[in-house]
């Protein structure tokens, strides 16, 4: 397998909204937010959905890679429930391997409510569900030791029992990517995503807002010194500004698309992680794997959710 992406399994409920919605629920947007069953249920009740998705992040990704015809699986824990269900079939018929055998658990599978505002930004509220009780047994060792990169999402260290997950999958992995995520999770996690940028990941995917939180930093420069000194790769997305790669003290930068119709950003840090590794494993050149990065989310955002097809 080329790649194993495990994150949280979460489906994702997709909703337009206007902004007096957010400031009435006290939302913050283009952030996501950990919210219980009956919040979820409350927040959900006045609005009409638009389209229901396997998702979660890096399910997401993993998606885009199938797509682009790579071999990929994906393991995040869903209950034997109608919306476990609902996830499973959704990410075979993207012919994605599903490496997680679901049971019957006491939680629901988790769920994602993003709201899209008119000017295409996206809040989330997420009731992990079963999702965020990932534990290491849920992960195949053999899985992980066949697939060329494992991929993983920052969004699952918000738990006590994915923590142990995600050593066992560091330890055994050839090659571990990992996304940040989301700034709220790196203000929450930020010693434990240091030293996991510093001395356990090979490849870091971030956001501007994301890495300059991370580093503390009072400028981008400072990013550039940060991410030379470590040895490794660490891919950023900067919205217009483009993208950047820092591997070693070579510094590839990537021009954004121009004149977008942008509809919803939500996939779009997903979509460009599946073109950069999509690069990754067929041996791409480091500029051509942002530019691959480039196309699959300046597609992504132009269209309601994070799917392609």
């Amino acid at each position: 397998m080329k790649i194993l992406g495990i994150g949280n399994a979460i489906v994702d409920v997709i909703c337009k909204v206007e902004d007096n919605y957010l400031s009435e629920n006290n939302l913050i947007k283009s952030t996501m937010k950990l919210v219980d069953k009956i919040e979820f249920k409350k927040l959900l009740s006045t609005l009409k959905i638009e389209e229901t998705v396997s998702g979660g992040s890096v399910a997401n990704s993993i998606v885009g890679l199938s797509q682009l015809g790579n071999k990929v699986g994906f393991i995040g824990k869903v209950n034997e429930d109608e919306l476990g269900q609902k996830y499973e079939d959704g990410l075979k018929k993207e012919n994605v391997e599903y490496l997680y055998s679901k049971k019957k658990e006491e939680i629901p599978t988790g769920t994602c409510l993003i709201l899209i505002t008119p000017d295409s930004e996206r809040t989330m509220c997420t009731f992990l569900g079963t999702a965020g009780k990932i534990h290491e047994n849920d992960v195949d060792i053999n899985s992980i030791k066949n697939s060329e990169i494992t991929f993983l999402e920052g969004y699952l260290w918000d738990e006590g029992d994915p923590k142990k997950a995600f050593e066992k999958v560091i330890q055994n992995s050839s090659t571990v990517a990992m996304s940040l995520s989301d700034q709220f999770c790196v203000e929450r996690h930020k010693p434990q995503f240091l030293d996991l940028v510093k001395n356990k990941l090979d490849i870091a995917f971030a956001n501007e807002q994301e890495i300059m939180s991370l580093t503390e930093a009072k400028n981008f420069n400072q990013v550039i010194t940060f991410g030379k000194q470590l040895g490794k790769k660490i891919i950023i997305t900067r919205g217009e500004k483009g993208s950047i790669a820092i591997n070693n003290n070579e510094v590839t930068e990537c021009d954004s698309k121009k004149n977008l119709k942008i509809v919803d950003l939500t996939g779009a840090g997903d979509l460009f992680a599946a073109g950069f590794l999509h690069g990754q494993i067929n041996n791409l050149t480091i500029k051509e794997c942002l530019k691959k990065g480039t196309e699959m989310s300046s597609k992504i955002i132009q269209k309601i959710g994070a799917r392609l097809s």
